[in-house]
């Protein structure tokens, strides 16, 4: 059995290869994972795993995922053996014997769960539920997480306020039986009933020495991921997972990250990490958020905090302009980017530079900077292959905005020729953008073109008016100048939309008798009236942006190709029933003309239809609507984001 100060040395030297591995080190760092002597630390097997991990994901290289598997596997076993070492002998901490490497074990299974559930198994979500119990984090936080700092605040407070009982437990007993052993334990791994005794107050007594940190963090890190990739979950396998006894709270989860966020160590790190994509990913595609400051304070808290300890991560850099774009700064987000791009230093981990050059082409594109953002994505794919129809894609699109044809027709010209000779590959972004291509192409052969030149039939871009523009929102986080802008291009386009807003005539386009009207079927009528209802929206024209994205659903039931515009305009009507009801509930509470309703009463009103819309959106994606994984997404997150509200209104039902 490795001595205490074996187990500190082991954690040391782990501890600063993950550090260089946070600082863009990969290489450096898989030296000292792989180090003489240390084959069979499970620290340094669990880093070897995180560096294949992270290969796997970046370079999309199937080797390095079973590198992976192989590593977290190993690490796994290596851990279990300490934990059965260490029972019988005296804790070196206030903990019981040998918890820290039952940390180090949760954490090797959990990155396996997410190995599978990356490669599209089963095994993933079974993986997830194998930790998903409380033993570890009931044993080091028996009071709960409601005392603990959070990255926004160095004292401790509260963070958005979930169900109030999750957080905190009222044993008395000295010890705390947990069954681990629920449904198929043959198949998840589990362990019979295992009994641990709390360590009381943890609040008032710090971490003594490293492994006490790793085991605090720790703990608050594996149940808070495993709760969150649970809460996740389709709605349909939440279901499933519910029968078979395995509850989880978002909030609690996110409360977990926080806490474990605020510590230090690799744990800390990882938990920022977690916590930035979720933020990240919330802003940009949930359309509202119920406490948009506490996720904002949060996310820029753990960026600076970790940014402070590595200025050269790129991920970092990444999450410093995605905050910057989410609230209103997309300049500044660009010159961080660029700063990233252009510090000088070399690059030995390019990989992640990838994340950098492609949020700058996103955050070029919101900004109207067609050209520059259609350089941009064509240089993603000469760095990496993964999303290469995409950057295609919309880089024609920008060139289709600023009535760059040759350039537009050369790329898709291009990108059909690509797509074909990969075969029958069924990639979903590939299939939605074969069935666009194919869509136009028609389209212009019905008006008397020439085939080959079918993007001239372009009249809405695809870098404007497409699902996957739709996911990123980039709409819904325009300013007001390039709001008005895109209002003015979309209205001009022929036959005009007849209805009038604070922002457009109903007659703000003509054409002459006879002649071809620019949008000539459903579905291009349905996708300018949806960006126009989104604009509109954004700019706080919440009744014109109704108006269009009813227009949206009429055109839309006689569409016959963008599968996806239903489901996405009734979330968008769910997101301008919440925006509208946070615009009227401030002017009820400021004394303002709202008809003698309450706050209550306008909530309540805003909420019900507001779930009502997001069922329609549910119903409306199934397996045939274009690209319906990204739309389930932020369904669920939207649907949190209205429970949380709920909450804070203390409205129980509807």
């Amino acid at each position: 059995m490795a001595s205490a100060q074996d187990t500190e040395e082991m954690f040391r030297l782990a501890s600063q290869a993950f550090d260089l591995l946070l600082d863009n080190e990969p290489e450096a760092a898989a030296d000292i994972f792989s180090a003489e002597g240390q084959e069979n630390s499970p620290f340094h097997l669990l880093g070897l795993g995180v560096c294949a991990l992270l290969k796997a994901v970046l370079e999309m290289e199937p080797q390095f995922m079973k590198d992976a598997v192989r590593c977290f596997t190993l690490a796994k076993q290596a851990a279990r053996k300490h934990v059965k070492l260490a029972k019988p002998s005296t804790s070196s901490h206030r903990f019981q014997p040998g918890l820290e490497w039952e940390v180090i074990c949760t954490d090797a299974m959990v990155f396996l769960g997410i190995c599978h559930a990356l490669s599209k198994s089963y095994k993933g979500y079974l993986q997830c539920l194998s930790v998903s119990d409380t033993r570890l984090f009931k044993t080091t936080y028996p009071k709960g997480l409601d005392a603990y700092a959070t990255p926004s605040q160095l004292t401790p407070a509260t963070s958005r306020k979930p169900s109030e009982g999750n957080l905190h437990y009222a044993e008395t007993t000295p010890a705390i039986p947990v069954r681990t052993s629920r449904f198929f334990p043959q198949w998840t791994g589990l362990r019979a009933l295992t009994t641990f005794t709390p360590v009381s107050d943890n609040i008032t007594n710090p971490a003594n020495g490293p492994v006490e940190e790793l085991i605090l963090s720790g703990a608050a890190l594996g149940y808070g991921l495993v709760n969150l990739i649970l809460s996740l979950l389709p709605a349909k396998i939440r279901k499933v997972v519910g029968f078979l006894g395995y509850n989880h709270d978002r909030q609690s989860a996110l409360k977990a990250l926080e806490v474990s966020a605020a510590r230090t160590g690799v744990h800390a790190v990882t938990a920022g990490m977690v916590l930035t994509a979720y933020y990240g990913v919330l802003l940009l595609t949930s359309g509202y958020q119920a406490d948009r400051k506490h996720i904002i304070d949060q996310y820029r808290g753990i960026v600076w905090r970790t940014s402070q300890h590595y200025p050269k991560g790129s991920l970092w850099r990444l999450n410093k302009a995605r905050i910057q774009r989410m609230t209103g700064d997309p300049e500044g987000a660009i010159v961080t980017l660029q700063e990233g791009l252009q510090d000088g230093q070399p690059k030995p981990f390019p990989q992640a530079d990838v994340m950098l050059v492609f949020e700058m082409a996103w955050t070029l594109l919101q900004c109207r900077r067609y050209e520059e953002s259609a350089q941009v994505f064509m240089e993603v794919t000469k760095m990496n292959s993964w999303n290469y129809a995409t950057c295609y894609f919309l880089a024609a699109g920008c060139y289709v905005s600023i009535r760059q044809s040759d350039k537009a027709q050369r790329l898709l010209d291009e990108l059909l020729e690509i797509m074909d000779k990969r075969g029958s590959r069924d990639v979903a972004m590939e299939v939605f953008i074969k069935k666009k291509l194919a869509f136009y192409q028609r389209k212009h052969t019905r008006r008397g073109g020439n085939s080959g030149r079918f993007v001239e039939s372009m009249k809405i871009s695809p870098a404007e008016g497409e699902v996957d523009t739709s996911s990123w929102n980039t709409h819904a986080h325009a300013d007001k100048e390039t709001a008005l802008a895109h209002i003015e291009e979309l209205t001009v386009l022929t036959p005009p939309v007849d209805i009038q807003t604070d922002y457009m005539s109903s007659s703000s386009s003509t054409y002459p008798p006879g002649g071809l009207p620019d949008l000539d079927t459903p579905d291009e009528l349905a996708v300018r009236s949806l960006i126009l209802g989104v604009l509109h929206r954004t700019l706080g024209d919440y009744a014109g942006a109704r108006k269009l994205l009813h227009d949206a659903l009429k055109h839309r039931r006689n569409a016959d190709l963008n599968s996806w515009i239903g489901g996405v305009t009734h979330f968008e009507l769910a997101v301008l029933d919440m925006k509208e009801g946070e615009w009227r509930s401030a002017a009820v509470s400021k004394g303002g003309p709202a008809e003698g309703d309450t706050v209550l009463v306008v909530w309540k009103c805003a909420i019900k239809n507001a779930k009502d819309a997001l069922a329609q959106a549910r119903a409306l994606c199934t397996r045939e609507t274009d690209l319906s994984s990204r739309l389930d997404g932020r369904i669920v997150m939207l649907w949190e984001e209205i429970d949380v509200k709920m909450r804070e209104l203390r409205i129980s039902n509807l």
